[in-house]
């Protein structure tokens, strides 16, 4: 449908206007459709009409009328989709602004606008004679005022659309104008436009003819301004083939044509859209052109009249496109006009544009004109808009400006990983540089998806099919040509993006550019430096005899070089032609884009003029070479004569010059102008036109051409045996020519000819001139490390020397350990002084002050340094292998062998050599003062290699010279590096292992586009670690931010096999760099099954010390050079052999690691055989030189990597981050230096996460134990109100009230152990805090918890038992008691009676005589239950019995030689039975060493230590005896004495010492059970309440108001006592709560730093002493002593009493309340209501209560009242009383003793060191293996020297690592080394001191006090080494930091603060 739109800029509204097209064909009634002809008809038919009714003379009439019409509409009819509109009368009306014709449905829409001004079209005067074929479009006009033509117009074939886009400056809107032309003869999709009388203004401003769907819409905005369009006069003669577009006007003056006009069969839209304040915009063509004729791809133009505007001022013309584009820009919004134009009488071929120009006054042409055969672009303007326009389509147009960097390209994103084929332009960049980073030769291949055309047509089976459609339809268009992908990603890249790109462009055997064109001028630069790292490898015909090889900068070859050019048309296609040619039959290989490739026959359009070049190198074989000589070949892509620069530059540099041509004319005359510098060739293709052999005789001529340079291929000769005679004269120029030259060398025929080069950039200039400097100084490489990089010589291997002497001690021999690490740290100092005293060579300081140029300079320095470098080493490693042959061939030159070997090793001179010297002055200064100069000065090294390290270089981790870590050098630099991309410092870790040279360092770079040296004549050495960024959108799939790659050298290294110790350092290189990854690949050459069996070996030990170290790296195998696709099924027998492999490697390992507990593989980490394998076939397809790298490896190598990066993706532990990275490489390669790893591992991490760990249990473990004594207390007071006040227990018996309490105590602790295991479930699931590092320790804390649950459950039962007997028997007691007092109540009622009936008046005194005769006559009367007290020295020994009865009859016989009266009476010394063993235990005495006896003395004395506290426990809650106490007790011995495998116990001691234990257990039960019948003694009851009876009966008989005194009494005797009970009970839990939140009882790492601190403060060598030797009793005295210091500092412990109290007696005020509520009988029943309330909570006793009820008589409300007063006073009460108790009693008086709870906590597992007796730290009482993180001399153990008898200096973390030897009865007195202790004291992990300053605590305090130690051991002191003595207090604290980790000052506990000394002398 049509409609036009008419819209009012206010109201929007829109008018529909039908409007009329004229002479359309539609069929045979397609005249019918037109407005015009109906009218005409209409007039016929009346005319008709009248003629019959009237006269005959109206019928000529009506026949003149017709045949006027069709006179006037003969010549406009078009075929198919064609549109021809006819105006006669421009003054017409009726016609409204717009109007469009279609022949399915019509739709007119104009919107117009106000204030459209000075708008001027000036059409041509006259066109005619205009012929067209298919799809051409004729556009005529008479009038040359015709408006018709827009400013500037496009035609396409496809589209047939001419679009104007011009823009608004505030809306940034477009406009498209689709106009039709009138006028045409076209085929099909043409479109005609003709328009007789320019007056008429029916015609509207913009209109649009489409068969299928035309839509007009004009939208004309405000302000248009003097636009105008000046178009030539007139265009005649023009002929057209295939996708033409004529133009006809005739007249100019008519306005009917819009400003903007197109035609398209498919879809016509027109909508001009013209904005404000468009101004000045003028176009001026030239004058005429005529009799233009083109070849290929060319495309004639003609203009007779210099007014005709058709041409915009800037247009290109492409045939496949037909696009004249011209962009007009809004000054503010830079908006874009495109108008799409037509090209009149244009005779072209395929791709064709070729202009010709006669007069140059012409303005129709642009300021610039080019022509191609290819492609041609036209006018400088036009080319800046072409290239904006391919740059766009690529979506490359912000990296115009700003070039694209490695960074970008090598970051991790969702690319990575996604396979979907290119669906846009844009995508193909991105899509070859992915492919081109992993050297794919598919690269290339970049036909992107067509979006395909949505049709919302049914299509069924009947649709018709448009077959001629369906021929015309191309996607040429939507094709891109790979050229042009990489011309733009070339000149969208910085220098270091080329120069990758051209290695790895040059590996795939691509032709790289040579010449690069900028389309924007016509400037090229020649890419020096983007070829400067392609080095090459070959074998010249001279060296094929003797096996060398030739190996250099390809930059650098003097090489002849061959080009190859085109002169204008050609049909043979030259790039083709050179791929064959520089092919064998057997190895073909495209290394040139041609037609005949996947999008090589797209048209070029932005790289015409580009020259490449590639290199064809001998192999040394003559039956693969064909050529034996290397050889350049350059082809230039384009017709020479639109580059004339580029042939001219061909000419001066080549050899020879091969020129492609199809036909000898004129143009060869441009050939003569070089000739004089370069043999030319000239290749005719003579297969489709005849060359007369004049033309060519006098072609011959001019150029001075012999019949051999002249080669024409004729019909008869095929491909092969052309390419033979190419390959002829192409082997006899190369053999004959003297002309060679290298690239670096054309530079200056470049500068002549005006050609940039891209290494004249100022950043790059001066850069070099920076490299030179450095390098040109440099003759000998061995001699200038040795004179200008002297710290890493001798000196640094001598510092590793002793480094890891260090931590192995293996030439201690008998000397002292300590004395001997003492001297060492000497040897080291001296070394560094020596360091220090080498002044800053010069050339380290330019490299240096190199480094801090800006980046760009700097990498470019870098970049000249490495290549200098590496060309120096090539030369001087060339010469000495040479060398080395020549003598290795002699036997006799042995020694000479070794010492050219040693050169070959050392002669190396890489960049890296210059950052180790930086590393080596950077760690010599850090052993200056701080405030030193020098040291100062050099701050500023670390930030500068980590900005390297962000721009991408790699950073040596370990120096592969001396296989050392400079730690200090490097922490620094990573600390640097954190400090800069924090927060975003989160890493992932790959590294690779793997045998040497065997494509390790190949394998990363071609996974992750990176760098790694592999050719530079040299394998890698150390370890390199290298940074890519992670895509912020990717970071939440891998979540972190970067990937951290490092490349290791190879293992099983040539070099190192002579050496001793090869074996050793690869097993310490592999640890390292596994300890270090996430993920490890394991490269395996398939080769040879030997290396492979070794290198497992290496591997699988180093996952197994990671596994045992808490580290889970994942491991993938690659398996290189396996090809066959079917690899993976076939290699399943393999896999499994591997596997076996793996296990028995583990096996071995285990052995060796003393970890025997590993059997497989999957032990030590999560392998499946299936999925942890990638086979890769070889890397190169074909034999080198000329072979590309084999796309099957690029392929195998992007699995392996996406597999990669998704395994790591599905990591759910915690990332490191660069910090942490940090620290496992430092705890890793200390660890790594002793000979046992697993026991010498020492991580902070590890540590740090460990403590979190105990931290966290600690505090889930004290709210168990909470919880569970709340409860308890509960349930005790449950029990102990049983039977008086408590309803419930009325209407059960005591023991179904004790069973239910256990039951309910069973389902409390099984919740509580469950929520305890969900907690540690939890925590490990988590992924933050390295959780995973402590894996290892779960098992220990769920079997803590366990094991806190049944020790808690005996405790809960014990206690509830107790209670329930000891209420039991105090059941009948209360009983008595009870009927005693109502006795006496009945008694003394009968007495008030008695007196009141006495007439005599009583006094108080007389009163108290008859109560006193009263008293007695009623306590005569009674019988007395007499308690008999219980022997508990005979339940104990049952007790006793019972518990031995397992042990033997030897245990009763030990028990019956003694009566447990006997026993505990003195302290307990175990002495032992027999006479051998008196002897050795006197021995051992004498020698003050420890045997067996000392051992289990010891022992006795620490559970002794621990049955006290337990028996103080029961003493403090003054209840009766119950067997559940001994049973406790006698549980804890059993416990201990089975926890301690160490000491081995036999039956006499047991008995011995549970006899001990049980004797003074006994005595003290025996004295509380004495003194709770005392207590409770019915009689002694009744006595003690005398005085209160007597007192109640002389109220009563007075009749006084006993209410506040009533009240005053149950507040004092009942509730006081109970509140201060209660709060007794909770206050403990309190106390422990505040002493928890102290750092110091967190943990017992935190425990034992604060303790040492504290006694390091203190200055007190007697504590010392006690700390030694008497641990357990001075830890308890300390803990009670930080109680007591902490309250008595605060105010905590008020603020909790005064808290309890405060809910306590809120408690009585509620259950007053409540009672009072209800009715209640008499006093004695609110009360006793009352104490129901309280029973949950308050014992309140019975005798006072009992005592309180009789002779009550108060009024209930006023006791209620008084009650509720008198509350306050014993809150104030109590408050006064414990304000007024020190803090030591209130301890005393607590039920819970927080000291004990404490020490508890930190004690642990009570283990200590068997060696120095250092306490254990480990977490939780469950551990299976014991630690400490600080060990002491062993002389402050009381061990010294047998014969000197002087204090032992050794300290047993230095002794394991040593030779030395110990015996002990353990060891049944034989000498055992040190470094086998774990045979003796398998549960015990000794590691070694991280450092010579971790024990410097110890050393200081043995140092300071080593007289008083003496004297106090009574022994010799010890010989103190010098280091030790200059140990300040400073150093001895920070060691102590040091030692457990406690670094930040935050964490750290509150020390004492008295003074501390300085140096000690």
């Amino acid at each position: 449908m049509i409609f036009l739109l008419c819209s009012d800029k206010d109201e929007g509204s829109t008018a529909r206007f039908p409007a009329t097209t004229e002479g359309f064909s539609l069929g045979p009634w397609s005249w019918m459709t037109e407005t015009w002809s109906w009218w005409w008809m209409a007039v016929a038919w009346a005319w008709l009409w009248i003629a019959v009714t009237w006269a005959w003379w109206w019928m000529a009439g009506a026949f003149a009328c017709a045949w006027w019409y069709h006179t006037s509409m003969k010549g406009k009819s078009t075929g198919d989709s064609s549109a021809n509109l006819h105006v006669e009368d421009s003054k017409d009306p009726v016609l409204p602004p717009s109007s469009t014709n279609d022949a399915d449905s019509q739709n007119i829409s104009t919107v117009v606008k106000e204030n459209i001004e000075n708008v001027t079209f000036n059409p041509p005067n006259k066109t005619e004679e205009v012929d067209a074929g298919d799809s051409s479009a004729n556009f005529d006009s008479e009038d040359q005022k015709d408006p018709l033509l827009p400013q500037s117009f496009t035609c396409d074939t496809v589209n047939q659309e001419n679009t104007a886009d011009i823009k608004d400056k505030d809306e940034g809107s477009k406009a498209q104008f689709h106009a039709t032309t009138e006028g045409f003869s076209a085929g099909d999709s043409s479109a005609n436009l003709h328009v007789e009388d320019p007056d008429d203004p029916l015609l509207p401003p913009s209109s649009t003819s489409d068969a299928d769907s035309q839509v007009i819409a004009t939208d004309v905005k405000e302000n248009i301004e003097n636009v105008a369009f000046n178009p030539p006069n007139k265009t005649e003669g023009f002929s057209t083939g295939d996708s033409s577009a004529d133009l006809h006007v005739e007249d100019p003056n008519d306005p009917l044509l819009p400003p903007s006009s197109t035609s398209d069969a498919d879809s016509q839209v027109i909508a001009p859209d013209v904005k404000e304040n468009v101004e000045n915009v003028a176009f001026n063509p030239p004058n005429k052109t005529e009799e233009v004729d083109a070849g290929d791809s060319s495309a004639n133009f003609d203009s007779e009249d210099q007014k005709d505007p058709l041409l915009p001022q800037s247009f290109t013309c492409d045939t496949d496109n037909q696009e004249n584009t011209a962009d007009i820009k809004d000054k503010d919004k830079g908006s874009k006009a495109q108008f799409p134009a037509t090209t009149e009488e244009v005779s072209a071929r395929d791709s064709s544009a070729n202009l010709h120009v006669e007069d140059p006054k012409h303005p129709l042409l642009p300021p610039s004109s080019t022509s191609d055969a290819d492609s041609q672009v036209i006018a400088t303007d036009v080319k800046e808009t072409n290239l904006m326009t391919v740059m766009k389509d690529l979506g490359l147009e912000q990296h115009s400006k700003e070039k694209l960097s490695l960074s970008k390209i090598l970051q991790i994103d969702d690319k990575t990983l996604n396979e979907e084929p290119e669906k846009s332009k844009s995508d193909l960049p991105w899509y070859f540089m992915k492919k081109l980073m992993m050297v794919n030769v598919t690269a290339r291949n970049i036909k992107h998806m067509k979006q395909l055309r949505s049709n919302s047509d049914d299509v069924s089976e009947t649709t018709e099919i448009d077959f001629e459609n369906l021929l015309e339809i191309s996607n040429s268009e939507d094709m891109v040509n790979p050229l042009d992908v990489i011309t733009a990603l070339f000149l969208c890249s910085d220098g270091f993006v080329q120069q990758q790109m051209a290695l790895k462009m040059s590996m795939c055997q691509f032709s790289v550019p040579l010449l690069l064109p900028s389309c924007d001028s016509q400037q090229c630069t020649l890419m020096l430096w983007a070829m400067r790292d392609i080095v090459k490898q070959y074998r010249p015909e001279a060296l094929s005899e003797s096996k060398g090889f030739t190996e250099e900068r390809i930059v650098l070859s003097n090489l002849p070089m061959v080009s190859f050019v085109r002169l204008g048309e050609c049909s043979l296609s030259k790039s083709e032609t050179l791929n064959k040619l520089l092919s064998n039959s057997k190895q073909y290989h495209n290394i040139f884009v041609h037609h005949n490739m996947e999008c090589g026959d797209s048209p070029r359009r932005i790289s015409n003029g580009l020259t490449e070049i590639t290199w064809y190198l001998p192999c040394g074989n003559k039956n693969i070479d064909i050529f034996s000589q290397p050889v350049a070949v350059a082809n230039l892509r384009g017709d020479i004569e639109s580059f004339e620069t580029q042939y001219a530059f061909l000419c001066q540099t080549s050899a020879a010059v091969f020129v492609f041509l199809d036909k000898l004319d004129a143009k060869c005359n441009l050939l003569s102008t070089q000739t004089d510098k370069t043999q030319i060739f000239l290749v005719v293709n003579n297969t489709n036109t005849q060359i007369k052999a004049t033309t060519l005789k006098e072609v011959s001529r001019k150029l001075g051409l012999t019949k051999n340079n002249i080669i024409i291929r004729n019909k008869d000769v095929n491909n092969v045996d052309f390419v033979n005679f190419l390959r002829a004269a192409v082997s006899e120029v190369i053999s004959k020519s003297k002309r060679k030259m290298s690239i670096e060398q054309m530079a200056d025929n470049a500068h002549e000819l005006g050609i940039w080069v891209d290494e004249d950039s100022p950043e790059c200039q001066t850069a070099k001139q920076h490299a030179d400097a450095i390098t040109a100084e440099i003759q000998d490489p061995l001699k200038f490390k040795e004179q200008q990089l002297p710290l890493q010589g001798q000196i640094w291997k001598e510092l590793t020397s002793l480094e890891k002497e260090e931590f192995r001690l293996r030439k201690l021999g008998s000397e002292n350990i300590e004395k001997y690490k003492d001297d060492l740290k000497e040897k080291k100092e001296k070394l560094r002084e020596k360091q220090n005293s080498y002044y800053m060579s010069n050339t380290l300081m330019c490299f240096i002050n190199a480094l801090s140029l800006q980046q760009n300079e700097r990498s470019y320095f870098l970049k000249w340094m490495r290549i200098n470098l590496d060309n120096m080493s090539r030369i001087k490693l060339s010469g000495l292998r040479e060398h080395y042959k020549k003598k290795w061939k002699s036997s006799e030159n042995k020694e000479e062998i070794k010492q050219l070997d040693q050169q070959l090793t050392n002669s190396s001179l890489g960049i890296e050599h210059f950052f180790r010297e930086m590393g080596q002055i950077y760690e010599a200064s850090r052993f200056l003062p701080e405030t030193d100069l020098s040291r100062q000065q050099l701050n500023h090294l670390p930030g500068l290699c980590a900005q390297l390290l962000l721009d991408g270089f790699p950073f040596e981790l370990v120096d592969g010279d001396a296989s050392n870590i400079p730690l200090q050098w490097v922490s620094d630099v990573l600390s640097q590096l954190n400090e800069m991309v924090s927060p975003k410092n989160k890493i992932l870790v790959i590294t690779v292992l793997g045998v040497q040279s065997t494509g390790k360092s190949t394998l990363l770079n071609t996974m992750f586009g990176v760098q790694f040296a592999v050719n530079s004549g040299r394998c890698t050495r150390g370890a390199f670690m290298l940074l890519i960024k992670v895509h912020e959108e990717f970071k939440r799939v891998l979540n972190c931010d970067f990937i951290v790659i490092i490349d290791t050298e190879g293992l099983k290294s040539p070099e190192l096999a002579q050496l001793d110790d090869s074996n050793e350092h690869d097993n310490e290189l592999a640890t390292l760099v596994v300890g270090l990854s996430d993920l490890t690949i394991v490269n395996i050459a398939m080769e040879n099954l030997t290396e492979v069996k070794d290198i497992l070996q290496i591997v699988v030990h180093a996952f197994l010390r990671m596994k045992e170290v808490g580290k889970k790296p994942k491991c993938h195998f690659v398996h290189q050079n396996v090809s066959d696709v079917s690899a993976h099924e076939k290699n399943l027998r393999d896999r499994k052999l591997l596997l076996q492999q793996l296990n028995k490697m583990t096996q071995a390992a285990a052995r060796m690691e003393k970890k025997e507990e590993f059997k497989t593989f999957t032990d030590v980490m999560d392998y499946d055989p299936d999925t942890g394998n990638c086979y890769i076939p070889g890397l190169w397809n074909g034999n080198p030189p000329m072979a590309p790298v084999n796309a099957g490896y690029s392929e195998a190598v992007y699995e392996l990597k996406k597999n990669i990066i998704q395994l790591l993706g599905k990591c759910n532990y915690s990332k490191n981050d660069i910090n942490d990275f940090k620290e496992w490489m430092r705890s890793l390669w200390n660890a790594v230096k002793h000979e046992n790893f697993i026991f010498s591992f020492r991580n902070s991490l590890v540590v740090d996460a460990y403590m979190r760990l105990c931290t966290e249990f600690n505090k889930w473990e004290w709210e168990f134990k909470k919880e569970m004594y709340i409860w308890g207390t509960s349930a005790e007071t449950k029990i102990s109100n049983f039977g008086n006040v408590d309803s419930e227990s009325q209407t059960i018996g005591m023991n179904e009230l004790h069973s239910s309490l256990k039951t309910e105590a069973i389902t409390v602790l099984c919740q509580w152990e469950k929520k305890l295991l969900d907690n540690l479930t939890t925590y490990f699931s988590q992924t933050e805090g390295h959780v995973h590092l402590v894996e290892g320790h779960r098992a220990d804390f769920e079997n803590s918890a366990k094991g806190l649950r049944r020790e808690l459950e005996n405790s809960v039962l014990y206690q509830l038992s107790a209670a329930a007997e000891t209420r039991q028997g105090m059941v009948e007691i209360d009983q008595i008691k009870e009927n005693h007092t109502k006795e006496i109540e009945k008694a003394v009622c009968a007495l008030n009676d008695e007196c009141r009936q006495t007439k005599h008046q009583m006094t108080d005194q007389k009163l108290d005589k008859e109560f006193d005769k009263m008293w007695k006559e009623t306590l005569n009367k009674f019988t007395y239950f007499e308690q008999k007290p219980t022997n508990v020295y005979t339940k104990v020994s049952h007790c006793l019995r019972t518990n031995l009865s397992n042990k033997r009859s030897h245990a009763n016989e030990l028990l019956g030689q003694k009566r447990l009266q006997d026993c505990g009476q003195e302290p307990f010394i175990y002495k032992p039975e027999g006479a051998v063993r008196k002897i050795t235990h006197k021995m051992y005495t004498l020698f003050n060493a420890q045997d067996q006896i000392s051992a289990l003395q010891q022992r006795a004395d620490s559970i002794i230590e621990v049955c006290k506290m337990s028996i103080n426990e029961k003493i403090a809650k003054k209840s009766d005896y119950d067997d559940a106490y001994i049973q406790e007790i006698l549980n804890i011995i059993d416990e201990r004495l089975q926890n301690d495998k160490n000491v081995k116990t036999d039956i006499e001691f047991e008995v011995y010492l549970k006899q001990h234990i049980c004797g003074f257990a006994a005595k003290t039960f025996q004295e509380l059970h004495q003194s709770f019948l005392q207590t409770n003694d019915p009689y002694k009851c009744l006595t003690k309440n005398k005085e209160k009876f007597c007192a109640d009966f002389k109220d009563v008989f007075h009749k006084r108001d006993q209410c506040q005194k009533k009240a005053e009494e149950f507040a004092d005797k009942c509730l006081k006592p109970a509140v201060e009970d209660r709060v007794n009970r909770l206050l403990g839990l309190n106390i422990t709560d505040e002493m928890l939140k102290c750092e110091e009882f967190s943990t017992r790492i935190n425990f034992q730093y604060s303790i040492l601190l504290d006694l390091l403060s203190r200055e007190i060598v007697l504590e010392y002493h006690m700390y030694n030797t008497e641990y357990e009793h001075y830890v308890k005295s300390w803990i009670l002593q930080q109680i007591e210091k902490h309250f008595s500092t605060c105010s905590k412990l008020s603020e909790f009493e005064e808290q309890l109290l405060e809910s306590i007696i809120s408690s009585i005020e509620d259950a007053i309340k409540n009672v009072s509520k209800n009715k209640n009988e008499n006093v004695k029943s609110l009360v006793e209501n009352i104490c129901k309330e309280l029973a949950a909570t308050l014992v309140i006793s019975q005798d006072a209560l009992g005592a309180f009820m009789i002779l009550n008589n108060a009024n209930q409300e006023q006791f209620a009242d008084s009650i509720t007063k008198c509350l306050k006073d014993i809150k104030q009460d109590l408050k006064d009383k414990f304000q007024n108790t020190n803090i030591q009693t209130k301890l005393k008086n607590l039920h819970m003793k927080p000291q004990n709870e404490l020490f508890t906590r930190v004690i642990g597992c009570r283990k200590q060191c068997p060696f120095c007796a250092t306490p254990c730290d480990a977490g939780g009482k469950a551990h299976t293996e014991h630690w400490a993180s600080l060990h002491r001399p062993q002389g402050l153990g009381t061990y010294r020297r047998v014969a000197t008898q002087k204090l032992v200096t050794d300290i047993c973390s230095s002794s394991v690592i040593s030779d030395k030897k110990f015996r002990c009865h353990q060891t049944n007195n034989q000498y055992h080394p040190y470094k086998d202790y774990k045979k003796i004291f398998p549960d015990w992990k000794i590691s070694p001191d991280v450092s010579l300053e971790a024990s410097d605590y110890w050393k200081y305090v043995m140092t300071k006090y080593n007289q008083e130690f003496a004297t106090k051991y009574d022994a010799k002191p010890a010989e103190i080494p010098n280091g030790w003595k200059s140990i300040s207090y400073k150093q001895a604290e920070e060691s102590l930091k040091e030692s457990f980790k406690l670094k930040d000052p935050d964490l750290q506990p509150q020390k004492n603060t008295t003074s501390r000394p300085g140096v000690v002398p």
